[in-house]
């Protein structure tokens, strides 16, 4: 059972120590060496390979933004796990994960903070962290590229409402949670916008940037993709990202299902495992945790509090009446570039549903055509229907929130462009805002980091079927 890391006894916490320094005792060039294992993520994610066995030798694979990103980090994970129990001799060893979902987990955990212990080397400790944020800091989930300052008890309401808002509200269909569609012949550059999941553009890459070192020039280790597994930080991290898959299943909530399209289930990675030798392993054999022989260990009789962090529905005395002053968005020429704020009124579907209708479809914004340059971090926030009274500004505690779009840099790409689009549900958004009756959405897009030359194809409203 894969444990909490900032509840970890004596002895796994040891063990799991003694497992990352005998990896790092290895030959570089050995398949389970620690720089081996890292450059798996730089490979699959910076143009090491082709989609050559799919016949199409000249495309790039790229296992971010888009559906293959939770299943592909979870064998990258389950071979990395069973690599470590097989140097120390342990078939029972499991990982631990950063539960950075609840609050005592939220700052990193203890055992990766120290550069030495009793005088030896650290296994867990890595150079290339922001160190002002390491002391006992706790994460920030929303985090842009700069500190927020909020108090202690702020900090903790924005990162549970950022775990609901990634799980529930944004993550409530199958492609608004996994992300996009991406197959055989897709360019990673020009791919007919696969989205990118709510909780690899939030949580997932807010905790990247938060952990890598901004002194670096590409943010190294955890803040750049060809980086991040250098961190042993990075393997704990995405141990969350992974149960964040299981907890996503476990809500049972309509249109929380797997991707069922064989282009998905039939997608397949190669990884040595411990005994090195060379395995394929596809999409559908990673669904059942049962079958994989790991789990985590939760309280059953704990009610987690990011299930209870819905934003509170907005005072109708704060808001004002809206206007029609604000452009539609079919009166804007396509693309527009993001150097500024955005604000467009988007017709909406239909109005005023019914509870019966809301559970058989889901209202969803959608921001196709996100053109950016890979070599940077960038990061924009979403607002709908920010109705408040001048002075007022909403955070990612309130419903008008709807969340932000946050990439991380490629190294040695810049000035190389891809494409993205990003999902937002709306369904409670307007309940908890007051406007579910409106026959527009207001929506504003605000530019947090480095968007000067980011641009935005096309901003719908759509319904999704969910059952």
């Amino acid at each position: 059972m894969r444990w909490p890391a900032n509840h970890g006894t004596k002895e796994q916490v040891e063990k799991y120590r003694a497992a990352i320094q005998a990896m790092r005792d290895l030959p570089d060039d050995h398949p389970h060496s620690f720089v081996s294992q890292a450059k798996i993520h730089c490979a699959y994610c910076n143009g090491g390979y082709s989609q050559v066995d799919s016949g199409f030798p000249d495309i790039d694979i790229q296992i971010h933004n888009s559906w293959l990103f939770f299943p592909f980090h979870r064998w990258y994970l389950y071979f990395y796990e069973r690599i470590l129990g097989k140097l120390i001799k342990d078939p029972e060893f499991a990982l631990p994960y950063w539960k950075w979902d609840e609050p005592a987990g939220m700052p990193i955990p203890e055992m990766f903070v120290p550069e030495k212990i009793y005088c030896e080397p650290n296994s867990l400790y890595d150079v290339y962290r922001n160190a002002d944020h390491i002391k006992e800091r706790i994460v920030d989930l929303d985090y842009g590229g700069t500190d927020r300052g909020l108090p202690y008890e702020q900090q903790i309401s924005s990162n549970l409402c950022t775990v609901y808002r990634d799980l529930v509200r944004n993550g409530g269909d199958t492609l608004s949670f996994f992300g996009g569609v991406y197959v055989a012949g897709d360019s990673p550059v020009e791919n007919n916008d696969p989205s990118v999941g709510s909780v690899e553009s939030g949580s997932h890459t807010a905790v990247h940037r938060w952990v890598g070192d901004p002194k670096q020039t590409n943010g190294e280790d955890m803040g750049n993709f060809y980086s991040a597994g250098y961190d042993p930080a990075f393997y704990i991290h995405h141990a969350n990202v992974d149960r964040m898959w299981k907890l996503w299943k476990d809500l049972r909530l309509p249109g929380h299902v797997e991707p069922t399209e064989p282009d998905w289930l039939n997608a397949s990675y190669v990884f040595y495992d411990e005994n090195e030798e060379l395995v394929r392993v596809c999409n559908k054999d990673s669904v059942n945790l049962d079958k994989l022989k790991y789990n985590y260990v939760e309280n059953p009789n704990e009610v987690s509090l990011w299930r209870k962090s819905r934003p509170v529905k907005r005072n109708i005395d704060l808001q004002v009446v809206t206007t029609d002053d604000v452009e539609k968005v079919d009166q804007i020429k396509f693309p527009v570039s993001l150097n500024k704020a955005l604000k467009v009124r988007v017709k909406r579907p239909t109005v005023s549903r019914s509870a019966e209708e809301k559970a058989k479809a889901n209202e969803v914004l959608v921001i196709n055509g996100i053109r950016y340059d890979t070599g940077k971090f960038v990061k924009f926030d979403v607002f709908v229907n920010d109705k408040l009274k001048d002075g007022l500004v909403p955070t990612p505690c309130d419903p008008e929130y709807a969340g932000g779009f946050a990439e991380l840099p490629h190294n040695d790409m810049e000035n190389m462009f891809m494409k993205s689009s990003a999902r937002f549900g709306l369904t409670e958004l307007l309940e908890d805002t007051n406007s579910d009756g409106d026959e527009y959405a207001t929506v504003t897009l605000v530019p947090r980091t480095k968007c000067d030359d980011l641009t935005i194809g096309e901003i719908q409203i759509v319904l999704v079927q969910v059952a």
